[in-house]
């Protein structure tokens, strides 16, 4: 007689874990779930697997709050970019009111004259230009070899206008490029340049304004000396107690000899400068004379022939240009005006006359219309736009039959209000406004999927023509036209507060964060215990299953039954 293997099923390991057959004490069916994780002849269970399994069953109402969310998620981008191009739109109604504001000029010679307007007075005037502004200008009247051959010293003083005059001082060896930065950066209203031809380099020094205001005046400081009757040099006399007032030279040429330079600062008594004039032995005797009252001049004269003596001042000397600084001069509606720049402000309220030329014989005609391409433009944006927003509308309303799908906003009330008033801007009339009374008669017709075309010859014949019905029509009689009763109710659902938009994003916001609570709550609260749980008793029931086949080793030990024999 052949022994009889013993086998233990799920439902023996259920009774074992002291659970029923058909479920455990948490309401997982554990029966079927050893089942699945042990099998018919398995040796353990996979307790991971096991447990994974029932979790993911548990987390069913999470998956559905999830997609909730992730519909919700796709309602607020979709929400939000419609705000944003409905706000745009609101946007373009301002642009376009202050396009009706907008004024440009026009010139019948803008070789003459032109016009740049800022104010809003409309209007036309005549100008004739007999003189433009221009600014003065010296130059030095000897040139030298390049603009970086070394100056004597000297000095000079620099005034503009009627401001002060300021000292110019030219050390010995200074070449023009410097004196010409040294000038300059004195920000005495003057700019200072090296001009080269083929003759040498020379020394400009121009007027940064224009008009006889601002005209430049130098003169030399340097020692000037002036030969007497007798042959005798002399400088202006200087009081005794300060000496020179400034840094110069001059040279001292004796006969063909060599000529000396012969250097005087600021402050040095004309005594020193004797001394250094009669230590060079240059054949001359150089002295002080008194004149009397504190005064006195320096005098030079040969020791043998006082006529071959020749004193050159070394400072550079300027000339003025041909055309001194001028203003500008015209008339503007009859009246002369004399300007000092050829930017004509303030003569006539907002506008700003550019003087390109003058001549005599010509009136000028300037006129300040309406802005009609800022308009048009405005217009055209503001349709541009309009579709923009309308498109979004239209495509959220599409229904996809393939895959039996709406679109995120398909029943959302904010975007049926949004449509409405959209569509009923289509239908706005104005009364006794000259022909301009809706949109069509401007040449905008709405479409059958509510968006906007353009006939741009129409539209552009209105606004040249009829400029103020069309300004009419948009603004109304007193801020209550078109622009301003779209742009109420475009408000309405724009408004960062309490807008339309707002309060559905809000609102779908709160929706959001209680799905997530949900969530939330439902891992902590239950998820989380329910793992711990069911890891605890498949790690029992994985133990038993352990001892089972120790159970079963003994008791068919005492049945006599061995493995290793097939026999009776």
């Amino acid at each position: 007689m052949s022994s009889s293997s013993v086998g233990l099923s799920s439902s023996d390991l259920a009774s074992l874990l002291g659970s029923s057959s058909s479920s455990s004490s948490n309401g997982i069916d554990l029966s079927s779930l050893l089942e699945a994780a042990t099998g018919s002849s398995s040796g353990g269970i996979d307790v991971t697997a096991a447990v994974n399994a029932a979790v993911t069953a548990a987390r069913a109402p999470e998956v559905q709050w999830q997609a909730q969310q992730a519909t919700i998620t796709s309602q607020e981008t979709d929400l939000t970019t419609i705000n944003s191009d409905t706000t745009t739109l609101e946007s373009d109604l301002s642009t376009l009111d202050s396009a009706f504001s907008s004024l440009s000029a026009t010139s019948s010679d803008a070789s003459v004259a032109t016009a740049t307007v800022t104010g809003t007075v409309t209007g036309t005037h005549v100008v004739n230009v007999t003189q433009l502004a221009s600014a003065d200008a010296w130059y030095s009247s000897t040139s030298v070899t390049s603009s970086s051959t070394g100056l004597a010293a000297g000095s000079f003083t620099l005034q503009v206008g009627s401001g002060t005059a300021t000292p110019i001082t030219i050390t010995s060896g200074e070449s023009l490029t410097q004196l010409a930065s040294a000038i300059t950066n004195q920000n005495l209203g003057v700019t200072a340049n090296v001009i080269s031809d083929a003759s040498g380099s020379r020394l400009s020094i121009v007027s940064n304004n224009s008009g006889s205001a601002n005209n430049i005046t130098i003169e030399d400081t340097s020692p000037q000396l002036t030969q007497a009757s007798d042959g005798s040099w002399n400088s202006a006399s200087v009081a005794d107690s300060t000496g020179f007032s400034t840094t110069g030279s001059f040279s001292l040429q004796v006969g063909s000899g060599t000529a000396a330079a012969i250097s005087v600062t600021s402050g040095e008594s004309l005594s020193a400068v004797a001394n250094s004039i009669n230590g060079q032995s240059l054949g001359v005797a150089a002295s002080v004379v008194s004149d009397g009252n504190g005064y006195s001049h320096l005098s030079i004269v040969n020791n043998s022939d006082a006529s071959a003596v020749t004193i050159t001042n070394t400072s550079p000397q300027f000339t003025e240009s041909a055309t001194p600084g001028q203003n500008a001069e015209l008339t503007v509606d009859g009246v002369p005006i004399s300007f000092a720049s050829n930017t004509v402000t303030g003569v006539v309220s907002g506008m700003t006359i550019n003087l390109n030329s003058a001549n005599l014989y010509e009136n000028v005609t300037l006129s300040a219309t309406a802005d009609t391409t800022a308009v048009t433009s405005a217009i055209n944006q503001f349709v541009t736009d309009y579709n923009t927003v309308i498109g979004a509308v239209n495509n959220e309303y599409t229904y996809d039959s393939s895959s039996s799908t709406a679109q995120p906003l398909a029943g959302d009330s904010t975007l049926g209000l949004l449509q409405n008033v959209l569509l009923g801007a289509g239908g706005y009339s104005a009364s006794n406004n000259g022909g301009i009374s809706t949109l069509g008669s401007l040449g905008i017709t709405m479409n059958d999927d509510g968006t906007l075309t353009v006939d741009s010859t129409t539209l552009n014949n209105a606004v040249q023509n009829s400029s103020s019905a069309v300004q009419q029509f948009f603004e109304g009689t007193s801020l209550n036209g078109f622009s301003s009763s779209l742009n109420t109710q475009l408000q309405s659902m724009t408004d960062s507060s309490i807008g339309a938009f707002t309060v559905d994003l809000s609102s779908l916001q709160s929706n959001y964060n209680d799905l997530q609570d949900n969530v939330t709550n439902f891992e902590d609260n239950y998820i989380t215990p329910l793992q711990t749980s069911l890891t605890a008793e498949y790690n029992s029931a994985e133990i038993a299953l352990q001892n089972i086949n120790t159970m079963k080793q003994q008791i068919d030990a005492e049945l006599g039954y061995n493995t290793s024999s097939s026999g009776n």
